[in-house]
C-alpha cells in the first residue's frame, strides 16, 4: 500500500496529462478531480483511471481541449454538446451555465451529451452547492453495458450516477452520490488491483450465481498492473436496491441519455456521458428562509436516532465524504500496490522520468 500527499499525487498526475498532449490548465483539473475522489473516498472515480483516461486519449475515445458548444440556449434551459471532451472540463463548464441560469431565473434545466468521463458528479453539486443552490442530476453512460437489471443476468444498463446535493449554511452541503450498480465499475476495478474487496453478491454470473470476484466483468487478468477490460467477462454487475434501484438506474439511462441526445447506453454506439442537471435557487422558492432552518433542524433529529451498533453514529448524505477528505488531506491518500504500479507505469510510458515518480512519495 502506498500512502501519497494529496498535492504531490495531484502534481504527479497533472504532469501525465499534460504528458499525454493536455494543456497544463486541463492537466491539473483532471489531476485535481481524480484526486479529489480519491480524497471524498470514491477511489472508483480517482486516480486509477490514469491508465485508462490516457489509453482512452490516445485512441481518440476523448478528446483534449473541448468547449461546451450550445445546441439550445434559453433564459432557463440550454442544450449542449460536450464534443467528447474531458469530463473534467465539459462537465464544469456545463455546470457554470447550470449555476448562472438558475440565479437569472430561479430554476434551470442542462443537457450536456457526447462529454468524456464525468468522473465524480458529487463535485458538481459540491459547485452549485457552494453557489446556494440545490442541483439533481441524472447520468449515464453510453456505450458501456456493464450491469444486469433486476430480474435479468444480461447486461443492459450503465452504472448511470444519480446525484443530489443541497446546500448548507455554514456547514458542508448534504450530499447524495451514487452509481445505481450496486458498485461502480471502478470499485471492482480498484478491487482487481488489490485494493477494497467488492461485496460477495456484487456481480451475478451468466447461470445466475452471486459473485464478489472481479473476474466475473473482466474475465482472466494478469496479476499486478494489467490492463483490465469490462467488456471481456461473462457477467455483469448487478443493480442496487433490487427493482427500485434498477428503476432508478433505467430513469438515468432515459433522461440523463434519451433526453440529453447523448442516447441510452447499447452496443455500437461511441463511448461518452449524458447529463441532465436540474438547477433551483431556494431564495426564490423560500424567500421567507423556511427552508435552511428546516433543513438543519431535521438533520439534527435524523442524526439523533440511536445507533443500530454501541459506538455507531448515524450520517448524513455527504458526512462520510466529509471526514474522508479531512482525514486524507492529513495523513495521505492510500492507494493499493496495484493502482500506484499502473500509474507508474503510464508514467513511464510517457517518458517521465523515476525521479519524479518516486518524488511523489517523498
Amino acid at each position: 500500500m502506498a500512502v501519497v500527499n494529496a498535492e504531490r499525487l495531484k502534481a504527479l498526475v497533472t504532469t501525465i496529462f499534460e504528458a499525454a498532449g493536455c494543456a497544463g490548465d486541463e492537466a491539473a483539473r483532471i489531476g485535481n478531480y481524480l484526486t479529489e475522489a480519491n480524497l471524498t473516498g470514491h477511489d472508483s472515480h480517482g486516480v486509477a483511471r490514469v491508465p485508462r483516461y490516457v489509453g482512452w486519449l490516445q485512441e481518440g475515445r476523448v478528446e483534449a481541449g473541448k468547449t461546451v458548444t450550445a445546441v439550445i440556449d434559453t433564459p432557463s434551459i440550454a442544450v449542449l454538446d460536450g464534443h467528447y471532451g474531458f469530463g473534467q472540463t465539459v462537465g464544469p463548464q456545463a455546470v457554470r451555465i447550470g449555476i448562472a441560469k438558475a440565479k437569472q431565473a430561479g430554476l434551470a434545466a442542462v443537457a450536456l451529451k457526447h462529454a468524456g468521463h464525468l468522473g465524480r458528479i458529487g463535485d458538481f453539486a459540491e459547485m452549485a452547492a457552494a453557489e446556494g443552490l440545490v442541483s439533481i442530476h441524472f447520468v449515464n453512460v453510453v456505450g458501456s453495458i456493464l450491469v444486469a437489471p433486476y430480474g435479468g443476468v444480461d447486461r443492459r444498463i450503465s452504472t448511470a450516477p444519480y446525484c443530489i446535493g443541497v446546500p448548507m449554511p455554514g456547514r458542508a452541503p448534504l450530499l447524495l452520490d451514487f452509481a445505481t450498480s450496486l458498485v461502480a465499475e471502478g470499485k471492482v476495478l480498484v478491487a482487481s488491483m488489490g485494493g477494497k474487496k467488492i461485496p460477495a453478491d456484487a456481480l451475478v454470473s451468466p447461470d445466475g450465481t452471486r459473485s464478489g470476484d472481479p473476474a466475473v466483468l473482466y474475465g482472466p487478468y494478469p496479476a499486478g498492473p494489467g490492463p483490465r477490460d469490462p467488456m471481456n467477462g461473462p457477467g455483469a454487475i448487478r443493480a442496487f436496491g433490487e427493482h427500485k434501484g434498477s428503476g432508478l438506474a433505467f430513469m438515468c439511462e432515459i433522461l440523463g441519455g434519451a433526453l440529453t441526445g447523448a442516447g441510452a447506453t447499447g452496443p455500437d454506439k461511441r463511448f461518452c456521458n449524458g447529463m441532465m442537471s436540474i438547477y433551483i435557487d431556494p431564495k426564490i422558492i423560500d424567500p421567507d428562509g423556511f427552508f435552511p432552518a428546516e433543513c438543519a433542524e431535521y438533520v439534527a433529529y435524523y442524526k439523533s436516532a440511536r445507533p443500530e451498533q454501541a459506538g455507531g453514529e448515524v450520517l448524513v448524505p455527504g458526512e462520510a465524504e466529509a471526514r474522508a477528505k479531512a482525514a486524507k488531506l492529513r495523513d495521505g491518500v492510500p492507494l493499493s500496490d496495484g493502482t500506484w504500479d499502473a500509474i507508474a507505469d503510464t508514467a513511464r510510458s510517457l517518458g517521465i522520468g523515476d525521479n519524479v515518480i518516486k518524488a511523489a512519495l517523498n
